[in-house]
């Protein structure tokens, strides 16, 4: 008997990738979330939502408190290089002579060292300062840990990392889920709002979108596109009549001052039950007049992904001035 549950276990590990336990995989896309609907490289969906948070987050701070993304590269330091003369008669083959038959040195100063150029009184002073850094030093050193002794006191460092810890289990007080999708290449975001006055997704996605059309400033290695959903239902007729109402109130007012002319996308991946044209005619028909259908200059294009059984619903700006919201496109040299 032995032998028959130590081969079945040989058996079973045989069929699991690289005789690894099975994991628990994310929560599956699901209709009631809005956040970012987000295509990328085949088989490098973990990497490109991590990035996508990323870079969502600091784009996020940017709208919220001003900051600027943190997408930037530090510039390198430059190097300058002084030659220094004497007339010393030395004898050192290394050391090139000039015109004049005097010799000449070469240093390389950083932009950021000065200390050459410092004046003789200067440097006593640095020195006298030195010789006094241990005292201020030892009171830099009391007031920290006085500082530290008082933030201890009002919280301990074990109730704190609980806290911390509970945070991260409960995934509801995140910003960002990961939700799978399902499909090969697609990676949805969630995004949970905190506030009212924080930016939706189509604000986010905006700015993203129209800073790297402007910078052409590379921001992931594996992110395709970045699409803004705000309402996802399930994937059928009736649902996507039903739940598109509130957006298209939002977006397309009965009595506008300026109508706009709008275009619908439809996408669908793992599911070949649905005919895109009958989805596409259903979404047309909830944009009431004046606004009108225009496939070629739309002022604004309602987006539509179908991923297996879940439809995801957004509205953006400019779709095929920007690249169709393709990072990779707009960043790029040829662009």
């Amino acid at each position: 008997m032995g032998t028959d549950n130590s081969d079945n276990k040989k058996r079973k590990n045989h069929y699991r990738p690289h005789n690894k336990s099975a994991k628990k995989g994310s929560y599956p896309l699901r209709p009631g979330v809005q956040g970012f609907f987000i295509t990328c490289d085949g088989g490098r969906e973990r990497q490109a939502s991590q990035e996508a948070v990323q870079v969502i987050d600091s784009f996020l701070e940017e709208l919220v408190e001003g900051k600027e993304p943190d997408v930037k590269h530090a510039a390198k330091p430059m190097n300058k290089k002084i030659k220094f003369s004497y007339s010393d008669s030395e004898d050192d083959d290394d050391d090139d002579e000039n015109e004049n038959g005097e010799k000449e040195l070469v240093a390389v100063v950083s932009d950021h060292d000065n200390s050459e150029s410092q004046p003789k009184d200067k440097k006593e002073d640095d020195k006298n300062e030195d010789e006094r850094q241990p005292e201020k030093k030892q009171k830099c050193i009391e007031i920290d840990l006085s500082n530290r002794e008082q933030v201890l006191k009002s919280k301990s460092v074990d109730q704190l990392i609980e806290a911390e810890l509970d945070e991260l289990k409960d995934k509801t007080k995140r910003r960002f889920n990961y939700l799978d999708s399902g499909c090969n290449g697609v990676v949805f975001v969630q995004m949970n709002k905190r506030d009212e006055k924080d930016p939706t997704p189509k604000e986010i996605a905006q700015r993203i979108i129209t800073s790297a059309a402007t910078t052409k400033r590379h921001m992931s290695r594996f992110i395709l596109r970045v699409l803004p959903i705000e309402l996802t239902c399930y994937a059928s007729e009736e649902e996507i009549s039903r739940a598109i109402k509130p957006l298209i109130v939002q977006y397309f007012p009965m009595d506008p001052q300026t109508p706009y002319k709008f275009a619908v996308l439809c996408e669908a991946r793992a599911n070949s039950g649905l005919d895109r044209m009958k989805i596409i005619n259903v979404v047309a028909k909830s944009v009431p007049e004046p606004h009108k259908v225009d496939l070629t200059n739309p002022d604004r294009t309602i987006v539509v992904q179908i991923a297996k059984t879940v439809c995801c619903i957004g509205v953006v700006e400019k779709y095929k001035e920007l690249a169709k919201y393709n990072l990779r496109q707009l960043t790029s040299s040829k662009q």
